[in-house]
């Protein structure tokens, strides 16, 4: 007998974690299955220590994969598991094909799968590559007997989650840019080209412009202190990291972030895009709504959109209806509100809620354009004003030396 320690989510949608003597892993998500529970990971309790975490650290799997290599393998595995291959056969051909940082946790997967494990369980091992939302879908599939068409369902989910991730942030690389060119081309200014005019202007006693004494004082004061406030900016950022891991201040920055005026829209629709996602994927895999609820908070990522779905969860614990809990927390859109609504009416949740990250996302991707298209703008007219008023001082300055030499 082994002990194991596991993961679960309760009939309630509550988590439970505790260990469990049991003469493999297989044992323990079977008799967690039979208290009517929804394993999430078990693994042997000596494996979850800290030295076999440091066995992990030295193999490299503590890191995980990537988020492209993870879906490319869960895409391949269900490609041919649906064209009819065995798993261990499938798992034998990704193992010799797989690129070499693939290659441990593919090995990983096929040994566990060797010894009797079902591949949820297998997965379940590799915690840092395969989060709980996927172990859990893998295992209803496998309860379901259409394992195939699960894994095609979650790598459609990574793919889509991707894509959504990469739309917001390649729109924001331009303007990243622009901004870092901005603050390049001003600390140039005052720090290289604006220190070649102060002892002329010095030598002549003339008073300057009032602008050109703040750019002076400005370029001094970056050549002097620059690196002192950079370190003092980079310290804050680290304070500020560190306070967000805080619960009751991360609710207030991330309710504080959905009320700002063009970033809180967008950021509503991504969560929105995510939530409903998410969700959708799980009821259609057999997933319960209350263990479906339970997954989806950790999916979200937002305190504030987290404290939603948990009043949801508890009303619909009750046998009330979700919606009204996300339509009273003003989270969500009115939209993700109205079709969640009509899910429930008809008996679709699950199809409903994927209809619904079918638009939410497609509004992310306009208004990401949008914000795009005032960004860009907004960054070269800013940088046109900041460069040309320090050309302009500059001027200003020369023109009040010639009008002494000519007098």
């Amino acid at each position: 007998m082994t002990t194991f320690r596991y993961t679960a989510i309760g009939p309630g949608g509550e988590r439970l974690a505790g260990l469990m003597d049991a003469a493999s892993e297989a044992e323990v998500i079977t008799r967690l299955q039979r208290q009517g529970t929804m394993p999430v990971h078990a693994e042997p309790a000596d494996r979850a220590s800290r030295f076999g975490g440091l066995l992990r650290l030295a193999r490299g799997d503590l890191r995980g994969l990537r988020k492209q290599d993870v879906a490319d393998l869960i895409r391949e595995l269900a490609t041919m598991l649906t064209a009819g291959q065995d798993l261990d056969r499938a798992l034998r051909y990704m193992q010799e094909t797989a690129p070499s940082r693939v290659r441990p946790t593919v090995t990983g997967l096929r040994e566990a799968v060797r010894d009797g494990n079902p591949l949820s369980a297998a997965m379940g091992r590799f915690p840092s590559d395969f989060p709980s939302m996927h172990v859990g879908l893998v295992r209803a599939g496998e309860a379901g007997g259409n394992l195939g068409p699960t894994l095609v369902r979650i790598a459609d989910l990574l793919d889509r989650q991707r894509a959504l991730a990469s739309t917001v942030t390649s729109a924001l690389i331009y303007p990243a840019v622009l901004l870092v060119a901005m603050i390049g081309a001003v600390t140039l200014l005052l720090t290289a080209v604006l220190p070649q005019f102060v002892p002329m202007f010095e030598q002549s006693g003339v008073a300057l412009p009032a602008s050109t004494q703040f750019l002076i004082a400005a370029g001094g004061f970056v050549q002097d202190d620059g690196l002192y406030a950079l370190l003092a900016l980079l310290a804050c950022v680290v304070v500020a990291r560190v306070a967000l891991r805080q619960d009751s201040v991360r609710l207030i920055v991330d309710r504080l972030v959905l009320r700002l005026p063009v970033v809180g829209g967008l950021t509503r629709e991504v969560l929105a895009a995510r939530f409903t996602r998410v969700l959708g994927t799980l009821l259609l895999n057999g997933v319960p709504l209350i263990a479906a609820l339970a997954v989806v908070r950790d999916a979200v990522g937002n305190r504030a959109a987290q404290s939603a779905v948990d009043g949801a969860s508890l009303t619909a614990r009750g046998g009330g209806s979700l919606t009204p809990a996300l339509e009273a927390a003003g989270v969500f859109p009115s939209r993700t509100i109205h079709l969640l609504r009509l899910g429930e009416e008809t008996a679709q949740l699950g199809a409903m809620a994927l209809r619904a990250a079918d638009i939410h996302e497609e509004r992310t991707r306009l208004a990401t354009q949008r914000l795009t298209s005032l960004l860009v703008p907004a960054m070269t007219i800013l940088m046109g004003i900041a460069v040309g008023g320090i050309v302009a001082s500059l001027m200003n300055a020369m023109l009040s030396l010639n009008n002494l030499a000519s007098g």
